[in-house]
């Protein structure tokens, strides 16, 4: 006599499953992970100093320190590079004849696959001064730490609307 076959068994799930299976897992880890962390953008503001002394300040003055040399920044030796993280078109383009017109060597032009809040002028730590300098020049109020996968001998414009 025999029997007949047994035909169950386990059915694996296709390798895309699988695959979307992890995607998500790992995408919710990584919200979970910097759900709490602190932006690493600035506000660029101006101040205005008043160059007259006040009498009264000058009667208790104390000696002070000479102040630090600023930095000097030469435009035209830093590297820009400029990007459209927007729906508007040409908006990278016209940034980039605006940045060069102001003295600045842009390099690059493209549009920015990612999230960012607002137009930002990103950069290495050792070009804090020049990004400083662009923000004001662009009337960008925003300035940030460059981070991957941008390049580190350059700035990284990033456009999010319109300049005002």
């Amino acid at each position: 006599m025999r029997r007949a076959r047994d035909e169950r068994g386990v059915v694996f799930p296709s390798p895309v499953v699988m695959l979307s299976i992890i995607a998500v897992a790992m995408a919710a880890v990584a919200f979970v992970a910097t759900r709490g962390a602190e932006p690493t953008e600035r506000e660029v503001t101006t101040v205005a100093r008043s160059q007259a002394p006040s009498p009264s300040s000058s009667a208790s003055a104390t000696p002070t320190q000479k102040p630090r040399p600023k930095p000097v920044v030469n435009r035209a030796k830093t590297y820009v590079e400029v990007y459209n993280n927007s729906g508007i078109t040409g908006l990278a383009g016209t940034v980039a004849t605006r940045t060069t017109d102001a003295g600045w060597q842009v390099v690059g032009t493209d549009n920015w696959y990612g999230s960012v809040s607002g137009n930002t002028v990103f950069f290495p730590p050792r070009l804090k001064a020049e990004a400083t300098l662009l923000a004001l020049d662009l009337g960008i109020d925003r300035t940030a730490v460059a981070v991957d996968p941008m390049r580190l001998d350059r700035l990284t414009v990033i456009m999010t609307g319109e300049l005002g």
